[in-house]
């Protein structure tokens, strides 16, 4: 072979590879093709900003940081394992099933080394998609790969009423966001778990 014609041969070789990376990567399409797999991954605790004193709610008096991110996170999490029929994820992604990995998130929350308090309601709604990109390319996703789903909270107001979640899909391999929606929520209920556990159950119902 001539070299001119093997630097040819080797040029298109070189083009097909970079031409086929993307048939690889997820994409949008995939979230609403109910034969590709989504494994939820859980709530992310690591972008959240609880605006005012858990003491507005009676029966705790007060919390601390290690308890919100200890005992609180787990159990808002784990309401997606112990009660799939309610926090039914796989009916929200209209899916006859999808895999469970919410460790991936739990290991983040009890990473955290962080004040949750603050008493500045500007802090409820601060971060953009950009902000939520960043968080995923640095995110420990356990050797998991495919799509995963995963509900970062931002901010929590009792005097606003509100949770703001970020829904977010993400391809694992890659670290990359496919797609991510800023939603809000009213909470509701008795007790603190049960009054911020609402807003989860109310967008996963809303999607």
């Amino acid at each position: 072979m001539k070299p001119y014609a093997k630097f040819k041969w080797l040029i298109a070789l070189l083009l097909i590879g970079v031409n086929a990376k993307p048939l690889f990567a997820q994409s949008k399409s995939d979230l609403t093709d109910p034969k590709v797999p989504i494994t939820w991954l859980g709530v992310d605790y690591s972008q959240t900003k609880f605006i005012g004193s858990p003491s507005q709610f009676k029966e705790l008096g007060s919390i601390s940081n290690e308890e919100f991110r200890y005992k609180y996170t787990d159990a808002w999490n784990m309401l997606f394992v112990n009660e799939q029929k309610k926090y039914d994820v796989a009916k929200a992604l209209h899916r006859g099933s999808i895999n469970y990995a919410i460790d991936v998130s739990q290991k983040t929350n009890n990473a955290l080394k962080k004040d949750f308090f603050s008493n500045n309601p500007g802090d409820f709604k601060k971060l953009t998609e950009q902000d939520i990109s960043n968080v995923v390319k640095n995110y420990d996703f356990q050797n998991n790969s495919g799509i995963g789903l995963i509900f970062f909270v931002e901010g929590m107001s009792k005097g606003m009423e509100s949770m703001g979640i970020w829904v977010t899909y993400v391809d694992m391999k890659s670290k990359t966001v496919i797609q991510t929606t800023y939603k809000t929520a009213k909470p509701g209920g008795i007790g603190f778990k049960n009054y911020w556990a609402k807003p989860l159950y109310t967008i996963l119902k809303e999607m």
